[in-house]
């Protein structure tokens, strides 16, 4: 009979909270009140252009950053008379290429 005390007060505690929250989402519910569209997609295309320009200043920095990590890379292994310098070279300015490209072509892309 204590088991089957026990399972009676869990169901009725869980069944409280089962009301209490189905009545706590109902008056949550009655409070909200809906955003147009449009006006929600041209506050988020606001949001999103005034970053851009911190966004390309950012990449610039991270490619002028590569580019002296890099450029003390390729000395070291120039100074250690290793054969694979020049493709170590590319690849590190490369991506610093990659970067400044991509950052001025999404600025362009974007009209900002």
């Amino acid at each position: 009979m204590k088991k089957c005390e026990r399972k009676t007060e869990t169901d009725t505690c869980r069944t409280f909270i089962t009301v209490t929250a189905t009545l706590l989402l109902l008056a949550i519910q009655f409070n909200a009140f809906a955003q147009d569209g449009i006006e929600g997609i041209n506050e988020a295309n606001a949001k999103v252009r005034s970053y851009f320009t911190a966004g390309t200043s950012l990449m610039y920095a991270v490619g002028a950053l590569l580019g002296l990590i890099g450029a003390v890379k390729v000395y070291q292994k120039w100074n250690a008379g290793d054969q694979d310098t020049g493709k170590v070279a590319a690849a590190w300015f490369g991506s610093c290429i990659f970067l400044v490209v991509v950052a001025t072509v999404i600025q362009s892309f974007f009209g900002v």
